[in-house]
C-alpha cells in the first residue's frame, strides 16, 4: 500500500510529538514540509529524504508529497500544530482524488490552541472559537463577521495569526469589533512562540489587547463574560461547584 501521513509536529519542541506521530516519522522514507517546520525535526530524523516548498506554495507542497508516495516511498506531510487547524490536511485530501493508490492518513498533533492556553491556565474550559486573522485566503469582512458573531454568542475566542509584516493593524482591528459586545475590562491572554525557545506569555484587558503588538509566533486568547484571573491563571468556568473539603 502507497502511504502518505499528514501529520502534527505540535508547537515545535519534540517533546510534544505523539507516540503515533513519532512512528509515522520512523516508518517514512520522505518528510516534505514547510521548511522552518522541517528543521525543528531534523535533528531527530538525519537519515530521511526531505521536500519542502517556500510560504505561500503550499498546494506544490501537497503534490510533492502525493507524487512522492504514489512513487512508492512513504512519506509524511509535516505540519505544525495540528494538520486539520490551519494544516496541510484539507488540500492534501483534496488533491488525493488524483493519486487512488494513495491510501492518506491523517495525525493529530497539539494546536497552539492548546498548548497556548496551559500555559495560561484554563481560558478554553467552556465553549470556545478558534478565529485566524489572516486575510490572506479569507476576507477582513468575513472575518469581521466572525469576530461579531462569536462575540454576540459570548464565546471565549483563541485568534491564530494576530500580526505579520504586512498586516500590523489586524488585531487592533479585531478588538475594536470585539468591543462593539464585549467589555473594555474583559480577561485577555496572549502567548508567543509556546513550546519553543523564547516562549512567554501574559494576561491582559481586552483594551489594553488592542495596542498589544503580536506577531505570527503570537496567539491571543480572549474570555467570555465569566473568564476571571485566578491565583494569576486566565480561567473560564464551566459551572461546576467548588466544594470544600469534607463537604
Amino acid at each position: 500500500m502507497k502511504h502518505l501521513f499528514v501529520v502534527g509536529l505540535g508547537p515545535g519542541d519534540t517533546a510534544y510529538l505523539t507516540p503515533q506521530v513519532r512512528s509515522a516519522l520512523e516508518r517514512s522514507q520522505v518528510l516534505c514540509g514547510y521548511g522552518p517546520y522541517l528543521d525543528l525535526i531534523r535533528g531527530e530524523f538525519p537519515e530521511k529524504e526531505y521536500l519542502s516548498t517556500p510560504m505561500t506554495q503550499e498546494l506544490a507542497r501537497c503534490r510533492l508529497a502525493l507524487e512522492s508516495a504514489d512513487a512508492g516511498k512513504t512519506t509524511s506531510m509535516v505540519c505544525s500544530g495540528d494538520p486539520g487547524v490551519y494544516g496541510m490536511a484539507g488540500p492534501v485530501l483534496q488533491m488525493a482524488e488524483e493519486f487512488p493508490e494513495v491510501e492518506v492518513q491523517v495525525l493529530p498533533g497539539v494546536t497552539a490552541a492548546l498548548s497556548g492556553a496551559a500555559l495560561l491556565g484554563a481560558p478554553l474550559t467552556h465553549d470556545f472559537a478558534v478565529i485566524s486573522l489572516s486575510d490572506l485566503l479569507t476576507s477582513w469582512e468575513v472575518i469581521e463577521k466572525r469576530l461579531e458573531m462569536a462575540a454576540l454568542g459570548d464565546f471565549s475566542l483563541c485568534l491564530y495569526n494576530p500580526a505579520s509584516r504586512r498586516r500590523r493593524e489586524n488585531l487592533r482591528r479585531a478588538c475594536q469589533v470585539l468591543l462593539r459586545h464585549k467589555g473594555p475590562e474583559t480577561v485577555c491572554g496572549w502567548v508567543r512562540n509556546a513550546g519553543r525557545a523564547g516562549e512567554r506569555c501574559g494576561i491582559m484587558t481586552l483594551d489594553a489587547l488592542k495596542d498589544f503588538q503580536a506577531d505570527m509566533f503570537t496567539t491571543i486568547f480572549v474570555g467570555s463574560s465569566a473568564t476571571r484571573v485566578v491565583g494569576g491563571r486566565m480561567v473560564t468556568p464551566r459551572g461546576y461547584g467548588v466544594k470544600k473539603c469534607g463537604s
